[in-house]
């Protein structure tokens, strides 16, 4: 089996257009978490029970300069020109802007056919696009056919996100999008490795991305009571993973991509690797449609087959990348989970030397994006050697003693790292990144 690695990163997130912007301020404790109550027609966001979400900052929000400022803000023109823009939804845009910053961290911007025939894109969104779905439906019944635009479409399919990539910069190698609900990122990355494993790509742009801050989103989760709505008034509070005040999930936005490639080919071209991506596990709970069966049986089980898969036992992991998302039973049901795997055969002694920490505190949830984003981190911890810190966690309340890493980022040997995400409909993956031996 060919051993795949990381060799390029990009990401657009709450905290900042970029990985460096990003990954500097979720050290630093920053949130990316904002009131949502002025977005306008405000007529459209009364009566919902959730006002707060993650937002990429944008030099046209009014939120801009509290959430990084202008400098590393949206601006869609920087990466788009004017019909690629009309042509795409914001999550799409989103991933052909981050599939660009980690091109150009790779170095990998090929021409020869060879190269282009063996590189792939693998990207998908959990909902993608509901701007266009609620605006054509409205126009179609009131003013009929005529109203629906051609491009309709190509901006609601979630593989266009791939698609877009693909032909920017002609990568005829597999093309392939995952829409798993809150998995997708992490599935997107799996499975791109798994392309390259067995041969039928050399080099893998892969990720997540996601951008549905509309009434309906709010108005369906909360409708289904899975977000956060006691901190309306404090956005920066809110996403409270692990803490006993945990209410609930934040939604957000935004996209991570990650370049995977074959170890022998990024030696043979001197690429950076910052990492490899060693093992990945999948499994189903079979359960409940939106809620893990409390035992984290699910989780456990996707957690174990990626140490199988990367031959590497439970006391080896020094840092674990949390699905947590700030829910009762999720956060309770997952930590059950670590504990199980860290503390069962060939794992830990002792339950407070395993690290576990979320980094959705500081950001909420990308849904789609966010198995993207949080393997991201894991292989940041891994490269720099640090532990980004759960904001808002000050009484953990779920029955175990980790270190949650809790307000503070922590420096820390990390060799091997786990990422986690958990998604409805009980769909369940892990991440395992390491340093290249």
């Amino acid at each position: 089996m060919r051993r795949v690695v990381v060799t390029g990163l990009g990401a657009i997130t709450p905290l900042g257009v970029g990985v460096r912007p990003t990954w500097r301020r979720l050290l630093a404790g920053d949130s990316g978490l904002v009131s949502i109550s002025y977005l306008e027609p405000q007529t459209r966001w009364r009566g919902l029970t959730s006002t707060v979400a993650g937002l990429v900052p944008c030099v046209s929000k009014a939120h801009g300069a509290a959430n990084g400022g202008v400098r590393d803000a949206w601006r869609p023109a920087d990466w788009l020109d004017a019909t690629d823009q009309r042509h795409m939804s914001k999550f799409a845009q989103y991933a052909v802007a981050a599939a660009e910053m980690a091109l150009t961290d790779a170095g990998w911007k090929p021409s020869a056919a060879s190269d282009l025939e063996n590189t792939g894109v693998c990207l998908g969104s959990g909902i993608g696009n509901l701007e266009d779905l609620y605006s054509t439906s409205v126009a179609y019944e009131k003013d009929g056919y005529k109203k629906v635009s051609p491009l309709f479409v190509p901006k609601i399919l979630i593989n266009l996100a791939a698609g877009h990539i693909a032909m920017r910069y002609g990568f005829r190698g597999p093309n392939h999008s995952a829409t798993t609900a809150c998995t997708t990122g992490a599935h997107s990355i799996g499975d791109a490795s798994r392309f390259i494993a067995f041969g039928d790509a050399d080099v893998m742009v892969a990720g997540g991305a996601e951008s549905c801050i509309h009434p309906l989103t709010f108005a369906g989760f909360g409708r289904a009571r899975s977000l956060s709505t006691a901190y309306n008034h404090d956005p920066i509070s809110s996403c409270r993973p692990f803490d006993q005040d945990r209410a609930g999930f934040v939604v957000a936005e935004g996209a991570a991509v990650v370049v995977l490639e074959e170890l022998e080919h990024a030696k043979a071209r001197g690429a950076h690797i910052l990492a490899e991506l060693r093992g990945y596990g999948c499994s189903g709970d079979a359960y409940h449609m939106t809620a893990p069966r409390e035992d984290g049986s699910g989780a456990f089980l996707a957690m174990k087959r990626a140490l199988m898969n990367a031959k590497i036992k439970p006391a080896e992991v020094d840092y674990i990348n949390a699905h947590a998302t700030g829910t009762q039973v999720g956060d309770a049901a997952e930590a059950i989970a670590i504990r199980s795997l860290m503390m069962g055969d060939e794992g830990v002694d002792d339950e407070a030397e395993i690290t576990v920490s979320s980094t959705k505190g500081s950001i909420g949830h990308l849904l789609g994006a966010a198995g993207a984003i949080e393997a991201l981190f894991s292989i940041l911890a891994i490269a720099e050697n640090v532990v980004p810190p759960t904001l808002n966690l000050h009484s953990p309340n779920v029955g175990v003693g980790f270190n949650f890493v809790p307000l503070q980022a922590q420096e820390k040997k990390v060799r091997v790292a786990m990422s986690n995400s958990f998604g409805f409909g009980g769909t369940n993956a892990s991440l395992i990144f390491s340093e290249l031996e």
